[in-house]
Parts: structure tokens; sequence; C-alpha cells
């Protein structure tokens, strides 16, 4: 494997961790609000995933949608709806400082869901076995 391979199988397996974390949690007993952050910061990594494969800059930044316009910029074709970036990219930072929103399992389960069309999209980006 070449090195943006590499970096880009390093960021897939940082974002399934995160979706299993928030996966684990979405599927217990909460806190919900933790598997939405987990969820987002999966689909966050997955998209930088396709940015490292095409050698472009990582932008620091947690706006899913903004991730998504780089990807595409770089000639990377995903099927995404950019409404469901939009649900996710608030959990990366406002949920974490914003007493009043408690999520509930249903917007948990969500936003699980939402991190895991991302990653299917990205896979299919990736070159045949990259992740094998």
């Amino acid at each position: 494997m070449n090195g943006q391979v590499e970096l880009a199988v390093a960021w897939m397996r940082k974002g399934d961790s995160d979706r299993a974390a928030a996966r684990r949690i979405a599927d217990g007993a909460g806190p919900y609000d933790t598997a939405c952050f987990h969820a987002q910061q999966a689909a966050e990594k997955y998209l930088k995933a396709v940015l490292a494969l095409s050698a472009q800059p990582i932008p620091r930044t947690h706006d899913l949608e903004v991730i998504l316009q780089e990807c595409r910029r770089s000639g990377m074709v995903l099927d995404l709806a950019v409404a469901d970036l939009a649900t996710l990219t608030p959990y990366a930072v406002q949920l974490r400082y914003d007493a009043e929103f408690w999520p509930d399992l249903a917007t948990a389960r969500d936003a699980v869901r939402i991190s895991e069309s991302v990653r299917a999209a990205v896979l299919t980006a990736l070159p045949p076995g990259t992740m094998a």
C-alpha cells in the first residue's frame, strides 16, 4: 500500500472505533448524547479518509458539509444526503456544551444509522480490497 492508502485506512479504522462506541451506547441505556458525539466523529473520520486517499489537505473542521464539499472537489463521488450530514454536524461541539440538549434513544440510533451510511458511501470510493 502507498502512504495515501495507509492514511485513509487509518482514518477508517478510527472512524470504525467511534462507530462501534456509538452503536454500543445506542444499543444500551445511554448516555445518548455520547452516542451522537461518537456517530458524528465516525462520519467525520470516514470523510477525512476520502481526502487522505486523494492526497488532499485534511481541514480542521467538524462541519461535515464542508468536508463533503472538499471530498467532491477532490473528484470523489459520494452518494450522501447533505441533510443527514447537517443533522450530525452539531453533535461534534454544540452537543457537548449545550446543557439543554439531551438526545433520546431514537436520535442516537438515527445518528448511528447516518454514520453507517457515510461509511458505506466511503467504502465504495476506496480502492477494492483496501479495508479487507
